[in-house]
């Protein structure tokens, strides 16, 4: 059966890999890139290989939460139902890595923009849809000042702990929802994948992005994961795994989702 499914940072690296796999087998997928241009490119580049009609494309800067939001009401617009969301999009590294509002964009994209999205497509994802959250084997305890922008962090701690954000988030919500609504799912894709992201804060190659984009597919549409709400599979181990603890740890969570709601407005 065909699905519908958001793909987040779909330009390149793993997104583009899971978005041509899906399509593939007959799904459609929503695009989304940062960069019109870039977006266009790919969109050109697909319209090559597949059907039209089985993809199509969404701009937004993920930096921004009132381009979220508007991500969000541009898809409910268009569609009364999406199957799957992927929440793929991440930054590692940045020229500047601090918005506008001050706030660092690791956490901002990897952690605020996800949760946010997410919390805007609920109402058109499906009892049996999923969301799957892209986690790390990198995952660190999240420091609330850091969060609030008023404390700096290097970019692997922002990162580790932004990980650790969308995992704690990916459990609240699967509690919170229960059988109500779509499964709530966090991914470790594979440690040093060959994306840009590794590239560019790594300087390293990195391993075949077709093991993320595989995994991504499995979440999405197998009969594996439709009862695996709010638990995190680590694609390094193969299987579901425990995550971080504090994505265990209940207090610190319902800290971390307050935190979050409190910056909404201003990412």
């Amino acid at each position: 059966m065909s699905k519908r499914i958001l793909i987040t940072g779909s330009t390149d690296g793993i997104g583009l890999e899971t978005a041509k796999l899906l399509i593939s087998q007959g799904h459609q997928v929503l695009l989304h890139g940062r960069n019109s241009q870039k977006l266009e490119s790919v969109v050109h580049q697909l319209k090559t290989e597949f059907p039209e009609g089985m993809f199509e494309s969404y701009v937004a800067d993920l930096s921004s939460m009132l381009q979220v939001k508007s991500l969000a009401q541009s898809v409910t617009a268009r569609h009364e139902t999406l199957d799957v969301l992927i929440n793929n999009a991440g930054v590692f590294k940045a020229p500047n890595p601090i918005t506008k509002s001050g706030l660092d964009l690791r956490f901002v994209v990897n952690t605020i923009a996800p949760w946010l999205l997410t919390k805007k497509l609920l109402t058109i994802l499906p009892t049996d849809g999923r969301v799957i959250n892209l986690s790390s084997a990198a995952q660190s305890t999240v420091d609330l000042e850091a969060l609030a922008g008023k404390r700096k962090l290097n970019d692997g701690e922002a990162y580790a702990q932004s990980k650790l954000g969308i995992t704690m988030c990916t459990r609240f919500l699967a509690d919170k929802i229960g059988s109500d609504g779509p499964a709530i799912i966090a991914i470790n894709p594979g440690s040093f994948l060959g994306s840009k992201m590794v590239k560019e804060a790594y300087g390293r190659k990195g391993k075949d992005l077709s093991i993320g984009a595989e995994i991504l597919v499995r979440a999405s549409i197998s009969g594996e994961f439709a009862s695996a709400s709010g638990q995190y599979f680590d694609n390094d181990q193969g299987s579901f795994a425990q995550p971080h603890p504090d994505a265990l740890d209940q207090e610190k969570i319902t800290q971390l989702i307050e935190a979050l709601d409190s910056l909404i407005d201003l990412g």
